[in-house]
């Protein structure tokens, strides 16, 4: 595996890193209220758009819009200008839109990440705030499809849902941060939980190698555990990232 380079710092808060066709990287910039962008062409970094409250996650859609999830605060840390929690919109000219708030009638809770299937139905794992003692939101599964109607795919209970990726059969894989399982939902319906990550290896993000394995940064463990679409061991990659 290549050695690891660091390409941009200073930033606030990162989460959820995507790669637009031209090579730059946009990602949830949470404290700064933004969706940050990163050149490689200029190796340099900026705001591509200011989204208020506190941006999870982001994600470019199949019409060219970018999907960002918003909550107004990220733990005790409550954002300047709030946004009520929700799934946002932006244009490729920094317009911002409020695409749902709600699933079912219910306000949502924490939206954390995206993940785009097959068929461009928008997938999200609703959150809600971490605390591992008072737990207060269920965490739940949510699909948005072409109508951009948002509608509950799944109640989970306490487990934090977290990072979620979907695959192109149309299932969606995502981690639980209180539980540390690693869970596929096939297209039917079926869940099943291919894993459980070691203690102290609390899952966060998550994304899919080019052979199908899945990226899995873990909080505490200071870097990624790779595993097999199985869900079988693969590697731990070292990143001196959060411990």
């Amino acid at each position: 595996m290549k050695p690891m380079k660091t390409r941009a710092a200073g930033l606030g808060r990162p989460e959820g890193p995507y790669e637009l066709d031209d090579g730059r990287v946009i990602y949830a910039s949470t404290y700064a209220s933004e969706i940050g962008v990163w050149d490689p062409a200029a190796n340099q970094q900026g705001q591509f758009a200011y989204v208020c409250g506190g941006p999870n996650a982001c994600m470019l859609g199949t019409d060219n819009l970018i999907c960002s999830t918003q909550s107004p605060n990220v733990g005790q840390r409550v954002a300047e200008v709030h946004k009520p929690p929700s799934i946002q919109r932006t244009t490729m000219d920094a317009r911002v839109e409020i695409l749902a708030t709600d699933t079912n009638g219910i306000p949502l809770d924490g939206p954390n990440d995206l993940a785009f299937g097959p068929n461009g139905t928008l997938f999200l794992t609703g959150s809600g705030d971490f605390d591992i003692e008072t737990m207060p939101h269920p965490g739940r599964v949510i699909k948005i499809d072409v109508s951009d109607k948002a509608r509950l795919l799944e109640e989970l209970g306490h487990v934090y849902p977290n990072g979620s990726v979907a695959e192109p059969d149309g299932s969606v894989v995502c981690v639980e941060s209180y539980t540390c399982n690693v869970v596929r939902r096939s297209p039917d319906g079926a869940s099943k939980a291919i894993c459980v990550l070691p203690e102290n290896h609390i899952p966060d993000s998550l994304k899919v190698g080019v052979e199908g394995s899945l990226w899995i940064m873990t909080v505490s463990s200071g870097g990624f555990d790779i595993r097999a679409k199985d869900g079988s061991h693969v590697d731990f990659l070292e990143t001196a990232g959060t411990t």
